[in-house]
């Protein structure tokens, strides 16, 4: 009797589990009624026919994070490259992702793959590193397209590691350093140009520099040559006239005389100071008949006044 009961109590527990169906927030459930598709179950409480109503399938609702294998491919300009990526997808819809794919995952991962490459070969080796954003947007695109009927949604691809052959990293690494080295014999001649432009610039500155000033100099030389001349013939002019009342005055004609006299012998002086060779003027003799003739001079000077 006691068996009987527990039996019995073990088949009503069954029952009841097998009746009430508990769909945790993160999932969805596919049932299937005598293996047919009878409905989806969203998250919470649901009851079920024993023996009858069976979850077929149970999809995460969560986003998923699918790891995309390093592979080789075939850029436009023929260089071999490994590429690897994330794919990131989501289950929107149960039904198509239980009876439109037989594993969404898998072949979300292998049109990654393919897509990836083709993308890839449409691609210069230089493209493929400027240009991710372009590359991911057209591969989620494309996938996105080709997946709609499995009842999922490609969020995003991102390319994560870009490889080139250890062939074509040795042939950049020479490329790069032959554009370094032409960058810098460019610099230097460039340096070297603006060096010898900045010379002449200097030399020809300074030239005008000189002349401007040799030409200025002139011109103040002339200005003192022109205010001295001035200058002179004012106190010449001033010496005329202070000689002039002088002869006037009492005794003026034997000052005037004496003045003669003194600027004769002090010429003569000098002559014989700075001459390289020592000469007696010939007619050093008439002397007396020179300061004579001055005296006639003189008298018929103040005749005439």
């Amino acid at each position: 009797m006691f068996a009987v009961l527990t039996f019995a109590l073990l088949g009503i527990l069954f029952i009841l589990f097998k009746l009430i169906l508990i769909v945790e927030m993160r999932e969805v459930c596919v049932i299937e009624r005598l293996g047919k598709f009878r409905a989806v179950m969203h998250p919470g409480i649901h009851f079920l026919i024993p023996f009858f109503d069976r979850v077929a399938y149970r999809h995460e609702t969560r986003e998923q994070v699918l790891d995309i294998p390093a592979q080789s491919c075939i850029s436009k300009d023929n260089i071999q490259i490994d590429v690897d990526g994330l794919v990131y997808i989501k289950v929107m819809d149960g039904a198509k992702a239980s009876y439109g794919i037989e594993d969404y995952r898998r072949a979300s991962v292998n049109l990654a793959q393919t897509t990836m490459r083709s993308e890839i070969g449409k691609l210069n080796l230089s493209q493929t590193f400027s240009e991710r954003d372009t590359l991911n947007e057209t591969i989620v695109r494309e996938i996105d397209k080709a997946s709609d009927p499995w009842g999922i949604k490609v969020l995003r691809y991102e390319v994560r590691n870009i490889t080139p052959s250890i062939n074509v990293i040795h042939t950049l690494e020479k490329q790069m350093e032959a554009e370094r080295n032409k960058r810098a014999e460019i610099t230097l001649a460039n340096a070297a140009r603006d060096s010898m432009i900045n010379l002449s610039e200097g030399d020809r500155q300074e030239a005008i520099n000189l002349s401007e000033g040799d030409k200025q100099k002139q011109i103040n030389e002339a200005e003192g040559r022109a205010k001295e001349i001035e200058i002179i013939a004012d106190a010449t002019a001033q010496g005329i006239s202070l000689i002039a009342d002088a002869a006037n005055q009492p005794c003026g004609d034997d000052a005037i005389k004496m003045r003669l006299m003194e600027e004769y012998i002090q010429q003569v002086g000098n002559v014989l100071n700075t001459a390289d060779v020592s000469i007696l003027p010939s007619e050093i003799a008439k002397l007396e008949g020179f300061f004579e003739g001055m005296d006639k001079v003189t008298a018929t000077a103040q005749g005439a006044k």
